[in-house]
């Protein structure tokens, strides 16, 4: 895909920070070399030394000292190594994407550790939208979408939906103002993506089916359009087994998916993870690299920890609970 046509020319403009990229060479350095250039801080002088964090079954999760000098270092943009390795294993094996054997040009699935999926979200759209774009958002949505998309000045083309999510008839009906000439040159501001939260739909509930998506995934392939999966009640469903996800049927590395763990882990400690495509997911990196710089080390390497005592069965267990 050529994913240059759907960035803002700001996104274009980004490029990687100097110090950061020197944080990230230290972090693979041995730990008797010491280098002035990251402004990286001496961690035997925080007054923190280790912590032990007791779970709901009363198993301790344990960060020592050395692991303690790491969690209150600063630490990599896209996220610590281990915690970004476990969710990629995890995203392959719950939706086993098409694309995560892809070359990156190709689009391969990517990871990237967001604080909260707002922030994944919100740096999504900056990517994405110049002002006048067209963009495709079921309706009614999250106001916090709105809010975020609003002062971007983006034209927002809202699509009916019924109890079962977004109605493809009706989008189709939206689409078919383009001809399929506008579609192949991208041409008179075809849409750039589509917004959708598929589950649990804030505020409606309505979650779309896999029919339906189906259908709606057809339709980006048509038009040439990005499909944003804001998922974040993906591990709430009551039923078995989940609906396949938009991950799940990428073929082209057109879907970017936002997940979080704030409704099932904490929503204080503000951790979320976008997948997608790896040009895009590097251009948000790249954004994150100039803003929060990355999130929290030691709420990263606190779920880390978690998360391998638990292994993925222990997590799914977790939710069942």
């Amino acid at each position: 895909m050529n994913y240059s046509q759907f960035i803002t020319t700001v996104s274009a403009a980004r490029r990687a920070s100097p110090i950061r990229l020197l944080t990230e060479l230290m972090q693979k350095s041995p730990p008797s070399l010491i280098s002035l250039a990251g402004g990286a801080p001496n961690p035997n002088v925080f007054p923190f030394k280790k912590a032990t964090v007791v779970i709901g079954d009363g198993a301790p999760v344990e960060i020592g000292e050395d692991l303690m000098k790491r969690a209150l270092q600063y630490s990599a943009s896209a996220g610590v190594p281990e915690l970004l390795s476990w969710l990629k294993d995890f995203q392959r094996n719950l939706h086993n994407p098409p694309t995560a054997n892809y070359t990156p040009e190709q689009g391969q699935m990517a990871v990237c550790v967001t604080t909260g999926s707002q922030e994944g979200l919100c740096k999504v759209f900056e990517m994405l939208i110049n002002p006048g774009d067209n963009i495709l958002l079921d309706a009614p949505t999250y106001s916090g979408t709105l809010a975020a998309l609003r002062p971007l000045g983006c034209n927002i083309i809202n699509i009916p939906s019924d109890q079962h999510g977004i109605i493809p008839k009706a989008l189709k009906e939206i689409l078919s103002t383009w001809s399929s000439e506008d579609a192949k040159s991208r041409s008179h501001h075809l849409p750039k993506f589509l917004y959708t939260i598929p589950n649990g739909c804030n505020p409606t509930g309505n979650s779309l089916t896999t029919e339906r998506k189906k259908e709606i995934y057809q339709l980006a392939r048509k038009y040439d359009f990005l499909i944003i999966e804001d998922d974040p009640y993906y591990f709430l469903q009551f039923e078995k087994p989940w609906a396949p996800t938009f991950l799940s049927m990428d073929v082209d590395g057109r879907v970017i998916r936002t997940d979080s763990f704030s409704k099932i882990l904490s929503s204080g400690l503000r951790i979320g993870f976008l997948t997608g495509p790896k040009p895009l997911i590097d251009r948000v990196i790249l954004h994150i690299q100039v803003s929060t710089m990355h999130t929290s080390t030691f709420t990263q390497i606190m779920i880390s920890q978690l998360l391998q005592q638990w292994g993925e069965k222990g997590f799914l267990e977790h939710i069942d609970r």
